[in-house]
């Protein structure tokens, strides 16, 4: 759930792409992605930053083509990190994916730089958006407010990899399941989309274990995830996306439970369970993230 009058981006996958790597962009808007990541971290070595940063505007307007929403992952030290946001903010990205956020402050220092170069460059104020990536032990304990930081913020996720690492543990599902479910409750409650899954993007190989992977952390509540590998995708937007059977139920669910309530009946039963008021809206959760979904389909989708 988002909050009232704001409408999140409709994402079920987000492709990883290394902005020097120009065969990859060539083809990343055929992938059926909703969102393009172009990375400046961690896919490009330190010497190639600043040639990365020269290929942005360019790469963006290429992996956009075919209506994915364009992110930019940037880097994590301030003195590149600020450089980054300046070359990245423009009409073709729509948000900034940003690693090891600390804490509120962190996510309103980028903000204060983005309100300028937005002016600098006549668009929107909040035009470009931010995703925070948790990924130490201090910034975890700190995710409630991380995800309150800013307006700008549509979503949160947990870097496994990193996270691990700071914590001493191995990146797998087990180990990882209380940490994740605590930020994903953290980005419901912020409104803003928690992103993932129980499990390590860094883990390609076994596309069958994938997709249970993502059945399972689905019925946690995460709404969509980032990932390396282009066959991910289409697993993503299966597993992440409304089903025909569940829109179809949904439907049928909510007439249900008006057609009982404009009789003046308490309690409905629905298929053989009684429902009440946070099924319904459930559903019409389910629904309306449908439509948006479609929307983006049809190249109509709103700017969040």
């Amino acid at each position: 759930m988002s909050e009232p009058g704001r409408e999140l981006p409709a994402w079920r996958s987000l492709l990883f792409v290394p902005v020097v790597r120009e065969r990859f962009i060539a083809t990343a808007h055929t992938r059926g992605a909703d969102a393009i990541i172009l990375d400046l971290e961690d896919s490009v070595p330190e010497a190639a930053k600043e040639t990365a940063r020269g290929l942005l505007s360019g790469a963006a307007r290429q992996v956009g083509q075919g209506g994915a929403d364009v992110i930019v992952r940037i880097n994590r030290p301030w003195h590149h990190a600020v450089r980054d946001i300046e070359a990245a903010v423009g009409a073709e990205v729509m948000a900034l994916m940003c690693p090891k956020v600390e804490s509120s402050e962190h996510v309103n220092v980028i903000a204060e730089l983005l309100d300028t170069y937005e002016e600098a460059r006549a668009l929107p104020k909040g035009h470009t958006k931010l995703i925070a990536l948790i990924e130490t032990a201090a910034a975890y304990f700190r995710a409630p407010d991380i995800a309150r930081a800013s307006p700008r913020l549509v979503g949160l996720s947990l870097g496994a990899e990193d996270f691990a690492l700071s914590v001493g543990m191995e990146p797998v599902g087990e180990a990882l399941e209380g940490p994740k479910q605590t930020v994903i409750i953290a980005a419901r409650a912020a409104g803003v989309l928690p992103l993932g899954f129980m499990g390590s993007v860094a883990d390609f190989n076994d596309l069958d274990a994938f997709r249970q992977t993502l059945r399972r952390s689905r019925a946690f509540g995460f709404a969509a995830a980032s990932c390396v590998h282009p066959a991910q995708v289409a697993i993503l937007n299966e597993e992440y996306g409304p089903a025909p059977a569940e829109l179809d139920r949904a439907r049928r669910l909510i007439a249900a439970y008006e057609t009982a309530q404009a009789r003046g009946i308490g309690a409905v039963a629905f298929e053989g369970k009684m429902i009440d008021v946070p099924v319904v809206e459930r559903a019409k959760s389910l629904l309306a993230r449908a439509e948006r979904l479609t929307r983006r389909a049809r190249g109509t989708r709103k700017s969040p």
